[in-house]
């Protein structure tokens, strides 16, 4: 008998593992926020046993986050419980680029910023590409520079040298491979139904969390930049399709048997129902205006999540 899908993918995590304390901050960010976030110890260990992950290596990712400010940890009696730090600079950044709403369409210019070379970490952490030494680069209007005094310009150009700009500043070749990987790995489970419970949230949170480490890389772009055939679309149409089949049965285990300090976790937020919206594709011919510019097509949204290998957030 061939394996399930979430035995599959629980061996392409094992041949690609992450670090435990990032899939600690999935858990907290896709399925305890919305539930007031704060856990019991206990609850995580069960579904970290799940996801072939032992309790000593979970302690360690714990006690490591919570010296890192990530997580505050309560005693009551004998048990742990924590609670993720929302006030944390980059988990409310990261929010309102998962969460926020769309971008509006591309105006078809880019916004080049010039700064010390030494501001390059801020400025990748706040969605902007570095194009040379010094010279950061966003199609996103709202973004603003993270280095006040910044020199702010205003650049359009011709198709070829908007897609030589997107290549030289972003790493996209390697986020395409990513992407499609991705829906190699988490196709088969579109036409899986034996998911139980604890499963379905072992899959939710593997589903998110092999997800936004790949969207924590890609800078969005608008389709009118993107490279025909981005695999990005197709990533993000297989979350819509998945995510909302895992819920409700995560949730019902969340119900049964997750604990906080004060007894069942709350009931989740409304909004966690409405994640992973994707936006209609664009009307066949949308693109380029009149003029020459790309004020098309904005690249289908969906909503991922926090926090990437490296503690930085985007």
């Amino acid at each position: 008998m061939p394996p399930s899908p979430l035995a599959a993918v629980l061996q392409h995590l094992r041949r690609e593992p992450s670090r435990t304390w990032s899939i600690v901050v999935t858990v907290f960010g896709d399925a305890i926020v919305p539930r007031g976030s704060s856990v019991w110890l206990g609850t995580l260990l069960t579904l970290f046993e799940t996801l072939g992950i032992g309790a000593g290596v979970v302690r360690t990712a714990m006690s490591r986050l919570t010296a890192d400010g990530w997580l505050v940890r309560t005693r009551v009696g004998r048990n742990s419980f924590y609670r993720l730090d929302e006030s944390h600079a980059g988990f409310a950044r990261a929010t309102a680029r998962i969460y926020g709403p769309p971008a509006p369409r591309w105006d078809g210019r880019f916004r080049l910023v010039l700064a010390d070379a030494d501001h390059r970490p801020e400025f990748l952490a706040a969605g902007y590409g570095a194009a040379a030494p010094g010279l950061f680069v966003t199609a996103d209007p709202a973004l603003e520079p993270p280095v006040a005094g910044s020199i702010v310009l205003y650049a359009t150009a011709d198709d070829a040298s908007i897609q030589r700009l997107a290549a030289q500043t972003w790493p996209l070749d390697r986020v395409a491979a990513a992407y499609a990987e991705f829906t190699e790995v988490f196709r088969p489970m579109e036409g899986w139904s034996g998911f139980d419970a604890l499963d379905a949230l072992a899959a939710r949170v593997l589903l998110v969390h092999e997800y936004r480490r790949i969207v924590l890389q890609d800078p969005l772009l608008p389709a009118a930049i993107l490279p025909p055939n981005w695999p990005g679309e197709a990533a993000c149409r297989l979350c819509a399709t998945l995510y909302p089949r895992l819920l409700p049965a995560s949730e019902a285990w969340l119900d049964a048997h997750a604990r906080t300090e004060s007894g069942p976790l709350p009931a989740a937020r409304l909004d966690l129902w409405q994640r992973f919206v994707v936006l209609p594709s664009p009307p066949a011919g949308e693109g380029r205006d009149a003029g020459g510019s790309s004020a098309g097509s904005q690249q289908q949204n969906v909503l991922p999540i926090f926090v990437d290998d490296s503690h930085h957030v985007t």
